[in-house]
C-alpha cells in the first residue's frame, strides 16, 4: 500500500475468541485516580483516544481518505441493505468536523462508457488540491472531486480487479487481478506492464525504495517486486497459520512492512527481515495506517462476529504503536460492534495523529476519535503563613488535551489521606484562614480523558495576632502561652487592730493572658472581676493563673511582715 492511507481487503472467517489484546511488545499503562482519591498520577505524556462523534449517511463505508490539501473526508461506500428506499453507494465527501455530507458522486462509467450507480471499494490516492482516484467494481478506475455530478472513469481489460493502490507516478495506479500485478494508466486504464506471481491477494507500495510487497496469504509468503524491472527479487516466508487475510501496509518513513494475518500483525523491515509481531486474542487485524509526524502506527482489530465462540463479543479495538519498537503508546480503545462478517474496517489518520477516523461497515457509521494527552502541571501552589482571618488564595495550573478539569483537595493528616474541597473547581482557590486550618495541606487534582495528575502540596500555617503588642502571637493549636498577662497593682497595707493587722486587698488587680486557641478569656487575680481578654481566641492555662495567684500571696505576706516589724519598733 502507499504512504497515503491503508486499504484493507480481507476475508471474514471464524477465529478462536478472546477480546483482550495481548501485545508481544511491552505495553504501558497506569491507574487513573478519581477526584479525591489516592491513585497514582499517570506518567507524563500519557496518550488516549476517545470517541467524540459518529457519522452516518454515507452508506456502507469501505474506505476512507482524509485529503491532504482540502482536508475533506472522502468515503468510498457500498449501499446499505437497511436503506432500501435509497441507494447510498458511491463516493461521499464529508466535513470531517461534524460529518455533514457535502456531496455524493454516485455515477461512474461502465465498461461501455454508460453512466450508472457504482459502489466505491477502495480510494487509491488524492488528486492535487481536492478529489480522489478510486477503484469501483468490477474493473473501474475513476476520478472525482467534491461537487462533481459524475465521475470520470475507464475499465481495465481482463479479469476482475481484486486489489489496487496508488501507482509509481501521479498518472498511474497499480492493480492486482488475482496473482497478476499491473501498472495501469488512470485516464485510459491501459496496462503499461505486468508481472505474474505464484499467488497473492493484496499488496503495498514502497515507492521511495522502489519495491512492491505482494502478499500470498494462502501460501504464507510475501514477494518483493522491484519497480524498476517489474520482476520478483525476493521471497519472504510468513508464520504458519489459518490463512485469514488482513492487510499489507508499508510504513513510508522506514519502509517496514506490516502484514495483518489471522490474529497477528507481523512486521518486517525494508529488506524483509522479521522485526517482531503483535499478537491478539480472537480479534483480527483488518486495517492499519501510519503517521510520520508522531512515528506511530494505528491498527484496527475486528471481532470474528461469531458469538457462539468463547470470548467473542462483536467488539473491536483500536491500538496505537511506536513504529521503531512496536510498543503500545496509547490505551486500547474499544470499538463496539465492529466485526468481520460484513467486511473490513477502514482507517484514516490526520497528520500529527490528533484525529482518527474508523469506518464500520456493519453499522454503516464512521467514528471520529480525538487524541487526549494527560495533564502537565505548569504552576504549583506555594506554602502560606498567615494570621487568622486573613484571606488566602492558592493557585495551580496545568495544560493538556482536552483542557483538564481541576478539583482542590485538602489533607488534615499530613498528606496521608485527601478529601475534595466542595465547590473548589477553579485554578485559584480562595478562602478565609481560620485557626482550625493551621497545618492543613492543599493540592490541585487535574484530570482529562488521558488520566489524572496532582500538583505539589502547599502547607498553610495560621497564627494569632497579639492585639496588645501588635505582634503576631503563637501558632494556633500549640497550647503554649504566647504573652503573659500583667499583674494588677496590689492594694496598700492598712492598719489593723491590736490583735493583729489583716493584709489589704489587691486594688483591681487583673491579669490578661494570651494562650493557645480554644480556651477561656483572661483570668482575674486579687478579687477583681474586670479582667479583659485580648488577642482573638484566648486561653488561660492553669500555670498562668497559679503564677499570678502566687505572686499576690507573696506580696500580701511581705506586707504583713513589714507591718509587724513597724509595730515592734513603735512598742519598743
Amino acid at each position: 500500500m502507499t504512504s497515503r492511507h491503508p486499504l484493507t481487503p480481507g476475508r471474514a472467517g471464524a477465529a478462536s475468541a478472546a477480546l483482550a489484546l495481548v501485545l508481544a511488545s511491552a505495553a504501558t499503562g497506569s491507574p487513573v485516580s478519581a477526584a479525591g482519591g489516592e491513585g497514582a498520577d499517570v506518567p507524563r505524556g500519557t496518550v488516549a483516544y476517545r470517541p467524540v462523534a459518529q457519522f452516518a449517511g454515507a452508506g456502507k463505508p469501505r474506505d476512507l481518505l482524509l485529503h491532504p490539501d482540502s482536508k475533506k473526508l472522502y468515503v468510498g461506500s457500498d449501499d446499505l441493505p437497511e436503506t432500501a428506499d435509497v441507494n447510498e453507494s458511491g463516493l461521499h465527501v464529508l466535513d470531517p468536523a461534524d460529518g455533514k455530507v457535502r456531496s455524493t458522486v454516485g455515477q461512474a462509467p461502465g465498461p461501455t462508457g454508460t453512466l450508472g450507480r457504482r459502489a466505491v471499494r477502495q480510494i487509491l490516492a488524492p488528486l492535487p488540491g481536492d478529489g480522489a482516484v478510486f477503484f469501483y467494481p468490477l474493473r473501474g478506475i475513476g476520478t472525482a472531486k467534491d461537487g462533481d455530478a459524475a465521475a470520470a472513469g475507464a475499465w481495465v481489460a481482463g479479469a476482475a480487479v481484486t486489489h489496487a493502490t496508488a501507482g509509481l507516478t501521479p498518472s498511474t495506479v497499480l492493480v492486482a487481478q488475482g496473482s497478476v500485478l499491473s501498472e495501469v494508466e488512470i485516464a485510459t486504464a491501459a496496462v503499461k506492464r505486468s508481472v505474474t506471481l505464484e499467488g497473492g491477494d493484496g499488496f503495498a507500495v514502497d515507492a521511495a525504495r522502489g519495491a512492491v510487497w505482494f502478499t500470498d496469504f494462502a501460501d504464507r509468503r510475501m514477494y518483493r517486486v522491484d519497480t524498476a524491472t517489474f520482476t520478483v527479487v525476493a521471497t519472504v516466508e510468513l508464520p504458519a497459520g489459518e490463512g485469514f487475510a488482513g492487510f499489507t501496509e508499508v510504513d513510508p518513513e522506514t519502509g517496514a512492512v506490516w502484514v495483518g494475518l489471522d490474529t497477528s500483525v507481523v512486521v518486517h523491515d525494508a529488506t524483509g527481515k522479521r522485526l517482531g509481531m503483535l499478537k491478539g486474542g480472537a480479534d483480527m487485524p483488518r486495517a492499519a495506517s501510519f503517521d510520520t509526524a508522531t512515528h506511530e502506527a494505528f491498527v484496527v482489530w475486528q471481532d470474528a462476529g461469531d458469538t457462539s465462540q468463547p470470548g467473542s463479543d462483536n467488539n473491536g479495538t483500536l491500538t496505537v504503536h511506536r513504529t521503531r519498537d512496536l510498543q503500545e503508546v496509547a490505551k486500547p480503545v474499544a470499538l463496539p460492534g465492529i466485526h468481520t462478517q460484513l467486511g473490513s474496517a477502514a482507517l484514516a489518520v490526520e497528520p500529527g495523529g490528533a484525529v482518527v477516523f474508523v469506518a464500520d461497515p456493519v453499522a454503516g457509521k464512521i467514528t471520529r476519535l480525538e487524541r487526549a494527552t494527560s495533564p502537565r502541571v505548569t504552576r504549583n501552589p506555594a506554602d502560606r503563613a498567615v494570621t487568622a482571618g486573613t484571606r488566602v488564595s492558592l493557585t495551580a495550573e496545568a495544560e493538556g488535551t482536552p483542557r483538564p478539569t481541576v478539583a482542590w483537595q485538602v489533607s488534615t493528616d499530613a498528606g496521608r489521606t485527601w478529601q475534595a474541597v466542595e465547590g473548589a473547581t477553579s485554578p485559584m482557590y480562595s478562602f478565609t484562614a481560620a485557626v482550625s486550618d493551621n497545618g492543613r495541606r492543599y493540592r490541585a487534582e487535574f484530570a482529562n480523558d488521558a488520566g489524572t495528575v496532582h500538583s505539589a502540596t502547599a502547607t498553610l500555617t495560621v497564627t494569632i495576632a497579639d492585639t496588645t503588642t501588635g505582634d503576631t502571637g503563637g501558632t494556633a493549636g500549640t497550647g503554649t502561652t504566647s504573652t503573659t498577662g500583667s499583674t494588677g497593682a496590689t492594694g496598700s497595707a492598712s492598719e489593723g487592730s491590736d490583735g493583729g493587722s489583716a493584709p489589704g486587698s489587691a486594688a483591681t488587680g487583673s491579669a490578661t493572658t494570651v494562650g493557645g486557641g480554644g480556651g477561656s478569656a483572661g483570668a482575674t487575680v486579687g478579687g477583681s472581676t474586670n479582667a479583659t481578654a485580648t488577642g482573638g481566641a484566648l486561653a488561660s492555662t492553669g500555670a498562668a493563673v497559679a503564677s499570678l495567684a502566687g505572686t499576690a500571696v507573696v506580696l500580701t505576706a511581705a506586707g504583713w511582715v513589714l507591718m509587724r516589724r513597724a509595730r515592734r519598733r513603735v512598742d519598743g
